[in-house]
């Protein structure tokens, strides 16, 4: 294999000829052979559009040569059309603070310009990853730049992804706004419910949960680009900070403004936690959903099994015709992982001492991976759970019709205690509450038939009086 000699400040290495990285991330890369997971693919993009606005800013003050700053701008262009993605080789666990990724990030920039101004790969007197596409810049407000650059950029899918299944679940509360069935609380027969109601509050919670995440986005808004090693700026141009976030926020679309405190902005990453918090909190919604699904399904002879889901796939190796709930199981498994991930966030949040919160990268790998993995699968789970669910309104109104709760909807003409006896008697001899209290005549026909109407069960009309 064909090599080149790179120097840094411990020594010298020899770097494969045709590689674009350099002599810092070959370190790194012996450094840290930890999971074989590099980079995701929005985090490389927002870093190199952090080095992108960098070099139009330092452009624009006078401080970068226009011919050098147009090869790396070419550079960065290429890069964001994906043909160097192999050459993002760092671990994401790795050297505190992310300095070895954007140490990366700087030797693919600088020597793919070399080659655009005809110069040898690793000619750092004419190009340098520190002098000319790091200026201006350092790890520790780059890093946090692309982190929240990222997220914003990854979260869209996401958000229009969630409000799709939210408006799934929407259209099934209307299909069975008129489906009575039993509520159940404590596991328990409890009083009427539609399923269409207990459709329409899980569309509720994962709308509710989008608006959240869409508010704590905001906090992302604000950056630490500018602040360099410190927060204080230095090395940089007084008016580079504004011209890089002014660019950043053009070629992004995102509505990027400077930190209002570019210490806080190093030392903390409050904002992406409150983002991962909110994915946390969307997973808890999803596996309650889950659970209440695969509950409902139960069956199919000795559940609950008042819908079924659809059938994907066999659902065992030894039991012919078994069909599991695959698509609420695989939901719940993805949710655990958004819940696991939120910790590890947690704890790197608060694991920041002084100037500089140095656990960033397991932060951005973290909260990335939460939103790919709900990106990438609630679309399945709604085409292939959701929009399939089919309600069984004959199950559901049997079991309404033996559920001894509806005793509760009597108290108010009889009082508790004998609406208590009907419903022991009604559970004991498997029969209904409507036709125990005709036997035992203590309201006449025409009343019951007003009470256990269902516009009166579901609490739509007023109460008669007693009688």
């Amino acid at each position: 294999m064909k090599t080149r000699k790179e120097t840094d400040p411990l020594g010298e290495k020899q770097i494969p000829s045709d590689a674009y990285y350099g002599i810092q991330t070959a370190r790194a890369i012996e450094n840290f052979p930890v999971s074989g997971i590099k980079a995701p693919a929005p985090f490389i993009k927002a870093y190199v559009l952090v080095k992108r606005a960098a070099a139009v800013a330092n452009s624009q003050v006078g401080w970068l040569s226009q011919n050098i700053a147009d090869a790396i701008i070419q550079a960065c262009d290429e890069v964001l059309e994906g043909r160097f993605d192999d050459q993002f080789l760092v671990d994401v666990f790795q050297a505190g603070a992310g300095t070895s990724f954007n140490m990366n990030v700087n030797e693919v920039l600088a020597n793919r310009a070399l080659e655009i101004l005809a110069k040898p790969k690793g000619s750092y007197g004419i190009l340098s990853p520190n002098d000319h596409v790091n200026m201006g810049q350092s790890t520790n407000d780059t890093f946090p730049t692309a982190l929240h650059v990222s997220i914003l950029m990854a979260l869209q899918p996401l958000i229009h992804e969630l409000n799709n299944l939210g408006e799934a679940f929407k259209k099934l509360s209307v299909k069975h706004s008129d489906t009575l069935k039993s509520g159940r609380t404590h596991l328990q027969d409890a009083v009427p419910i539609t399923m269409g109601q207990e459709f329409s509050a899980y569309a509720s919670a994962l709308l509710h949960a989008c608006e959240q995440i869409g508010e704590r986005q905001k906090l992302l808004y604000e950056i630490a680009l500018g602040g360099t090693a410190t927060g204080t700026g230095a090395n940089a141009h007084p008016e580079y900070k504004q011209a890089a976030i002014r660019e950043l926020g053009k070629t992004t679309g995102l509505p990027l403004v400077p930190a209002r405190n570019a210490f806080e902005a190093l030392q903390s990453a409050r904002p992406a936690q409150a983002v991962s918090s909110a994915l946390k909190e969307l997973a808890l919604e999803l596996i309650r959903m889950a659970n209440d699904l695969r509950l409902l399904a139960s069956g199919p002879t000795t559940g609950l099994s008042e819908m079924s889901l659809p059938s994907v796939q066999p659902g065992s190796s030894i039991m012919p015709g078994k069909v599991n709930p695959v698509m609420a199981e695989c939901l719940n498994m993805v949710a655990f992982q958004v819940v696991g991930n939120d910790l590890a966030v947690s704890l790197a949040v608060q694991a920041g001492q002084l100037d500089l919160n140095v656990m960033t990268p397991v932060i951005m790998y973290n909260v990335l991976s939460s939103i790919r993995i709900l990106t990438n699968y609630l679309p399945v789970f709604r085409e292939k759970c959701v929009e399939g669910i089919k309600v069984d309104e004959k199950r559901c109104l049997q079991y309404l019709d033996k559920n001894p709760s509806l005793a509760t909807l009597l108290s108010p003409y009889i009082g508790y205690l004998e609406a208590s006896k009907i419903a022991k008697q009604a559970l004991k001899e498997g029969r209904s509450v409507k036709e125990i209290t005709l036997e035992k005549r203590l309201l006449k026909p025409e009343t019951l038939e007003e009470i256990f109407s269902p516009k009166s069960m579901l609490g739509e009309t007023k109460r008669p009086q007693n009688r």
